[in-house]
């Protein structure tokens, strides 16, 4: 008598709506483990949708609300500016669907931006995961070990740990009264950091280093400078004139730099009084204010 085929379990479905760099990698991630059955995909346009499924190796693409089906997760992949509106059209269009579970992505909006859905009886969250998202590929490959901050109901948060957990990502619980000081931190720890890159390479070319030396420059100072924080941690890893104590030569650097460009002067200024805050010198030692 041949083998009874077990019967396989049964995987809770998930919509996207929405599906750029985070919506691709998390889903995509979900399908190969097996942690849900990516059902529909829309996104502004049906190319869209349909590069987005290739992408994540499953789901039909779509291009109209209306045409979603019913599904056990929706995902809200969308710019912040856009999750409270697709939550309205989502409560709106399918104002019958029995109750879900629905999260969005975002690091500074709350579980409260889905308001609308949370009226009609379905669980809500937002999950987000502390990684930059620079493409699709290197997402896939940094994933694993990734922090991921849960808020909202619990239920819904219940039912994303696991699946996060699955993939890689390391949950924790953040309140939605701080959810926009731990976003902040985020920006400071990654967002800001090619835009200091960007002045500090323009800086460089005002004053005449060679375009050719900037490459390596820029590997071998970050790559140190990572290097470093991560080995000794950020206070250790301070070096420069806030390091010292030298609050004359920021004051003299805060006006070359003002000179040469007043928001570039305005951010070496607070950078500065926050680096001598982390070294320790306190009280007067503080970075005096450039003269405008």
């Amino acid at each position: 008598m041949p083998p009874v085929n077990p019967v396989a379990p049964h995987r809770p479905t998930l919509n996207l709506v929405g599906a750029g760099r985070v919506g691709q990698t998390l889903a995509r991630l979900w399908h190969l483990h097996g942690s849900f059955a990516v059902q529909d995909v829309l996104t502004t346009t049906l190319s869209s949708a349909q590069a987005a499924t290739g992408c994540i190796g499953a789901g039909r693409a779509v291009d109209q609300l209306h045409a979603l089906r019913p599904a056990d997760v929706w995902m809200l992949a969308v710019p912040d500016a856009q999750v409270a509106a697709v939550a309205r059209a989502l409560a709106d269009q399918h104002p019958a669907a029995p109750p879900a579970i629905a999260f969005h992505c975002s690091g500074a909006l709350g579980a409260d931006a889905l308001a609308p859905l949370a009226a009609r009886g379905w669980q809500v969250a937002s999950a987000h995961c502390i990684l930059s998202f620079a493409s699709v590929p290197a997402a896939l490959a940094q994933f694993p070990g990734t922090p991921c901050a849960l808020e909202g109901d619990p239920g819904a948060c219940a039912a994303l740990r696991p699946a996060l957990g699955a993939i890689g990502g390391q949950c924790f619980d953040v309140a939605s009264a701080d959810k926009l000081l731990y976003h902040a931190a985020a920006v400071f720890a990654t967002n800001f950091l090619p835009v200091l890159q960007a002045t500090a390479e323009e800086l460089w070319q005002s004053t005449g280093v060679p375009a050719a030396l900037i490459p390596a420059l820029r590997a071998s100072l970050l790559r140190n400078a990572v290097a470093n924080i991560t080995a000794l941690g950020p206070q250790a890893a301070l070096t420069g004139p806030a390091a010292r104590g030298d609050t004359a030569a920021i004051t003299r650097q805060a006006q070359a730099v003002r000179a040469w460009d007043p928001q570039s002067g305005a951010a070496y200024e607070a950078l500065s009084a926050l680096a001598l805050r982390l070294a320790g010198h306190t009280g007067d030692n503080s970075a005096a204010p450039a003269a405008p």
